[in-house]
């Protein structure tokens, strides 16, 4: 599949010219983004009303809108106000928005200022306006019950790429005159594709090829009295009912990083949710100090690049509403070998990145920033963070309920799982279980891809500063934990129950000193007392990607992180959720399959 960026015009602004009554309009396609007359009473007309909001999500525990068009989020913000007045009691709204030529944060609270009625819920969308970089981002509102997917790119890849169903949809491109592209006919087999049943539609035009498109893919459509100067407008309707929904009850086995967001994102979703767990959270490789929150940089596969590009963002967006998990924001990395030069180079061009995200660096750059000698040259990662793990751990598992124990094997029911211990009683039967214990759930799936890295990392304590200025990597690194710096790592390969050793102590070091003599000379003046050490297995796959999927009906996996855990479990975690509830992915498509939990099959085994 094409990558978004690949579709991405050279200059993807969308033009803004704004006129003397201060309403928006763009000049790449001569067209207003709302009427100057009453933009939130047509919104409100045409799109709310004209896909019977608020009845249709009426009892509802989840109710999904896609839109054509995000433009000025006014639309957007509508809804938002609508449901925020006329919320369901523990319901939960998803938006799918697309747009190719994305405003400004600026450009957007200029614009929606015009309605001063709306200020409260348009701050709250602009308080998670996102980057207009290409691909997919999520837009978090939990205090609202509301998730925004909006996916910035070319419309037909967008919709090719959503995994979702809407339940009523806006479509609201630039008019079919100016912008037909929005209103081909393969956009709106694509729109029809991804409703479900009973899915509502409404938009401003009644343009004859768009009447057609939608009643050639199964929508009944009728023209209705228009808003303002406009005589009519269009709404369409899909056959059938909406879905029944049940509650759904999943067991995650596994409580560190993997298992919190996966069951973070799961309580988001509305279900129940019991962590199985042999230790306390943390137990495994997700129990150091202090983690790096760092993305693969790939220079040459830009679907990989992307997916890791929007799982550093979503990352950083939930670890910052957390108290006193950051403990620092932006990470060094060093050149290590002379090919690294020009691999930084591509990637600081990639426009996977918002301005300033990735800024190459020369040696004495990468000195004055770390406090050190270096005749590396490096790559500033401005997004790439330093975070403790307890504190996200614990408040990502403190919704759940917990079942101590440590699984041997499962069974499947009829509908469901069987849990059972070591001594084969059984700990728990649920709708969906998902394996999410590192280097530990190969042991419960052996067919797994799977192998081994231990790792042993190194600590001191003490509250002289002895970390570098900012946390840095090089294949070693080092990072403030908050009370000290955490510097390692080894990389054993094939070891699966490593001991803690003053050899690997030895090692790491040894990789400090190189990279960082001053740092390394403040490790030798500490004091014994201030000194720590643990060692944990990385559960590594062939292709140094992550599992992640439906493994067997209802059995879900989330493994094969490696070191970079605490940066892509986020948004694994909303995918795997998605996958068990039924609700619409934050992944691409393409992505999805990529990272596939039974990837590796051939096709005729790929039966889960």
């Amino acid at each position: 599949m094409t990558h978004p960026a690949d579709l991405a015009p050279d200059d993807a602004s969308p033009q803004l010219v704004w006129a003397e009554d201060g309403s928006p309009r763009s000049g790449r396609f001569g067209d207003v983004y709302f009427s100057k007359d009453d933009g939130l009473a047509e919104t409100r007309a045409v799109f709310l009303q004209g896909c019977g909001l608020p009845e249709a999500w009426s009892g509802r525990s989840a109710f999904t809108v896609g839109e054509l068009g995000f433009g000025t989020g006014l639309n957007i913000v509508a809804l938002l106000d609508l449901w925020r007045r006329t919320r369901p009691e523990n319901g939960r709204l998803k938006v799918f928005s697309i747009e190719g030529f994305p405003l400004t944060r600026e450009e957007a609270a200029r614009a929606l200022a015009a309605w001063p009625e709306l200020a409260e819920t348009a701050a709250g969308l602009l308080a998670v306006w996102p980057a207009g970089t290409p691909g997919f981002h999520r837009l978090d509102l939990p205090h609202w019950g509301a998730t925004i997917d909006l996916a910035v790119g070319d419309a037909r890849w967008a919709l090719e790429a959503w995994s979702g169903g809407a339940d009523a949809w806006f479509l609201d491109g630039f008019s079919p005159a100016l912008n037909p592209g929005m209103w081909s006919p393969e956009i709106l087999a694509l729109v029809a594709a991804r409703s479900a049943p009973g899915a509502r539609l409404a938009t401003f035009t009644v343009a004859g090829a768009v009447r057609r498109g939608l009643a050639e893919h199964g929508f009944t459509v009728e023209k209705k009295p228009g808003h303002g100067r406009k005589r009519e407008r269009l709404e369409a309707r899909m056959a059938g009912e909406p879905r029944p929904e049940r509650p759904v009850h999943v067991a995650v086995v596994g409580a560190g990083i993997a298992g919190a967001a996966v069951a973070r994102a799961l309580i988001a979703e509305g279900a129940r949710v019991t962590v199985i767990e042999a230790e306390r959270a943390g137990a495994g490789a997700s129990g150091f100090p202090a983690s790096l929150v760092t993305s693969r940089l790939d220079a040459g596969d830009a679907l990989i690049a992307g997916f890791h590009a929007q799982a550093l963002e979503r990352a950083g967006s939930l670890y910052r509403a957390l108290p006193g998990a950051v403990v620092a924001e932006g990470v060094l990395q060093l050149e290590q070998a002379p090919r690294d030069a020009l691999r930084f180079d591509k990637i600081a061009a990639q426009d996977l990145w918002p301005e300033g995200a990735m800024q190459r660096l020369d040696a004495a750059a990468c000195s004055r920033h770390l406090g050190e000698p270096t005749a590396r040259g490096g790559l500033m990662m401005a997004q790439a963070l330093a975070v403790r793990s307890d504190a996200i751990l614990e408040p990502w598992l403190a919704g759940a309920e917990r079942a101590p124990g440590r699984v041997k094997r499962l069974e499947p029911l009829a509908e469901g799982w069987r849990v059972r211990d070591e001594d084969d009683a059984v700990l728990i039967e649920a709708d969906a279980v998902v394996l999410a214990a590192g280097w530990g759930t190969a042991r419960l799936a052996s067919d797994l891809p799977l192998s081994p890295v231990a790792g042993q990392a190194d600590w001191i304590e003490d509250e002289t500063p002895s970390a570098p200025s900012v946390p840095a990597a090089w294949g070693g690194y080092a990072a403030p934990t908050g009370r000290g710096m955490l510097y390692g790592a080894t990389h054993d390969r094939g070891v699966e129950a490593p001991e803690a050793s003053e050899e690997a102590s030895s090692r790491n070091r040894a990789a400090l000193g190189a990279a960082l003599p001053r740092c390394a000379a403040r490790v030798d003046a500490a004091p014994a007392e201030a000194r720590g050490r643990r060692v944990a297995v990385r559960a590594t796959t062939p292709d140094r990607l992550p599992l992640c999927g439906e493994w067997r009906p209802g059995l879900f996996v989330l493994t094969g992180m490696g070191s970079r855990g605490f940066c892509v479990a986020p948004l694994l975690g909303e995918h795997l959720a998605a996958l068990a509830m039924g609700r619409p992915s934050p992944l691409s498509a393409e992505a999805a399959r990529r990272l596939s939990a039974t990837r590796w099959l051939t096709e005729g085994d790929n039966a889960v």
